[in-house]
């Protein structure tokens, strides 16, 4: 099983490498390089959409609310008015997680 998991994650870098290398041709660099450049670059990518479709379902849900700044830039933050909702969700979220007090 343990072998099952090293393969899939070798597997998941091998397409990130030869990704960044298809969008990049010209790119070259140390092993070093590649981790703290390419894949970091990949997986922040990666990283940005996955937050951004987590904050447009929490702004659907009121949640979460977003403004434009001064800046033009979308800024979120907590909607005060839901904040009991969200305690609530993040208790039911620990206890199924068994974290809370009693588990």
């Amino acid at each position: 099983m343990k072998a099952d998991l090293h393969q899939v994650e070798k597997s998941e870098l091998v397409y990130e490498i030869l990704t960044y290398l298809a969008e990049h041709p010209d790119s070259s660099d140390t092993l070093e390089g590649i981790v703290e450049w390419w894949l970091l670059e990949r997986r922040i990518q990666y990283a940005i959409a996955k937050v951004k479709d987590a904050l447009a379902e929490l702004v659907s849900k009121g949640l979460v609310l977003e403004n434009k700044g001064r800046d033009a830039r979308t800024h979120y933050r907590i909607n005060r008015h839901k904040r009991a909702e969200i305690q609530g969700l993040l208790k039911q979220k620990s206890d199924d997680q068994g974290l809370s007090d009693g588990g």
